[in-house]
Formats: structure tokens, sequence, C-alpha cells
């Protein structure tokens, strides 16, 4: 799934705007690892990934950490009448103005730390987030996006792509982990492509990947998601153990837990499924309110 696509958007480099590379040079802006930045310049592969998340004229759309500004770029050229960027370098604030004086009124630059930003009060739905996320907090920022994910059509996110794999990875896999059932449970997961190193600069030590989540229209209905989040915490925190070990920390009777969902006591956390989970959530909350 290396993305190898014909330079469909070469276009994109006469956007009326300076090569990312001038902008680069001219801003003087290298890469801070504090930041979590690798400065993605392929426009091609910035296009593939706004065509990926259309359409977006009729969106709420949401970028983190936009660096340069490649990928806002692209999400702006395909159509995008509604973007704000969440940005806490600033050094990127003088390109990003640039970028938002040749496409008036259509960004919004909002100087701050994407941890702290409510992102569902941007804008008005169909809301949609897409960005190349900095490495140090993507995996957090999903997680915190994953409460509110019905206030979302879509996220089209650049991970790592060992974090990817835990995305949409299935039961029985070394990848199939907490953040696996959290992400299945509410969404519809799929990795759309992967991204080689040399497409960032500095190149990262890992190939990255695109996934994008939607949200599930027919996921189990009445599931606590902080309980299941405790209860896939307890489950993998210790995932070696069988579950009637790694289960005691949720302070309930675990014999009862396993029992009443009809999972045996010698199970381990890789083996259970999505509706597995489900399962033990509903008779987790059930033994604790008891």
């Amino acid at each position: 799934m290396t993305d190898n696509s014909p330079g469909t958007d070469t276009v994109l480099a006469h956007d009326g705007l300076p090569p990312l590379r001038d902008v680069i040079a001219t801003h003087e802006l290298s890469a801070k690892k504090q930041f979590g930045q690798n400065f993605l310049f392929d426009l091609n592969l910035t296009g593939r990934i706004a065509r990926a998340a259309a359409p977006l004229d009729d969106a709420t759309v949401i970028e983190i950490g936009p660096g340069p500004g490649g990928l806002t770029r692209a999400l702006l050229y395909h159509g995008a009448k509604n973007l704000t960027v969440i940005e806490r370098d600033p050094r990127c604030q003088p390109v990003l103005a640039q970028i938002n004086a040749h496409y008036p009124g259509c960004l919004h630059v909002i100087d701050g730390d994407a941890l702290e930003v409510d992102v569902v009060k941007l804008g008005p739905a169909p809301r949609k987030i897409v960005a190349n996320l900095p490495y140090n907090v993507g995996t957090q920022l999903l997680l915190n996006w994953l409460h509110d994910i019905d206030n979302f059509s879509s996220l089209t996110l650049m991970f790592q792509k060992e974090v990817a794999e835990r995305v949409v990875a299935r039961p029985k896999s070394k990848a199939y982990g907490r953040l696996s059932v959290l992400c299945q449970y509410l969404c519809d997961c799929q990795i759309l492509f992967e991204v080689h190193r040399s497409a960032f600069t500095p190149p990262p030590k890992v190939t990255s990947a695109v996934v994008q989540l939607r949200p599930r229209a027919d996921r189990p209905v009445g599931v606590d998601l902080q309980s299941l989040g405790k209860v896939t915490q307890a489950a993998f925190g210790q995932r070696r153990k069988m579950l009637r070990a790694s289960l005691k920390s949720l302070g309930v009777d675990v014999s009862a837990l396993l029992t009443q969902t009809g999972i045996v006591e010698t199970a381990r956390a890789e083996e259970l499924s999505i509706d597995d989970f489900v399962a033990l959530t509903r008779i987790y909350d059930q033994l604790k309110s008891a």
C-alpha cells in the first residue's frame, strides 16, 4: 500500500504560492523534535490525503500541526471552504498567514496546543479531521477524539505505521490491543496507504500510514466508553496473563464476570472479539453498581 501514485496534483505546485522548499528556506523552518515535527513536502501525497477525505467543501475541516502548510494547501486546493488549523510553533504563523491571504475567508488559524482544544467547538457538522499528526501526541489525540466520535463524519490521519496497524488489528494478532478495540467498537477503520519515510523532512526512522476512521452506525448501544476503556486497559495491561488474573484490577467478581459473558477464565485478551469486550463491559457495569 505504499504511495506510488502518479503526479496527479502537480498543478498544486502552481497554486500561486511559493514551493514548499522555498517556504522552509525563507522562514528557516527546521523541524523541531519538541513539536514532533516531520514536514511533508510531497504535494502529490498531500493531494492524495485531501482527496481521501473528500468532499471538503461542505464540512468543517480541522488540521493539526500544519507546519509549513503542505497539507493545508492541498485541503484548500481540493475545496475546503472552512478549514481550521491548530499550530503551536510560532515560527509557522507567518507561513499560515500567507496561505490565509491567498485563500481569503477559508482558513482559520489557532495558535495553541491541540491537546487543549475542544475541536468539536470549531464549527458546525459535518466535521472532518485531516492531519499528519505529530508522532509524540498522535495516539493521545485520537483517544481524546474517540470520546466525541459522533460529532465527526470522518478522521483521516497519518500515524507511524505501527500505530495505524494497531488501529485496524484483528484478534489473535500481535498488534491487537486496547486501541484496536476502542477504535473498532466506535468506527469502521482502514489503512488507506503507506507513506515511505523519504516523503518527509527530516525522514523519520519508520514508515508512516494514512488511516481513516468513520463512525459506525451499527455499533452496539448502551456501552459506556469509559468502562470499555477500563476493561480493555485491565485486559491488555497484562496481556500474557489469563483473564482470570488480568481482570482482577477491575475490583469486581472476575469469576462472575466471565461466567455471565460466557468467556473461559483461561482466555487471554488478544483472543477476544470486539463483541466479547462489549459483553464484558456491560456485565462489568452491572456488577460494579450491584
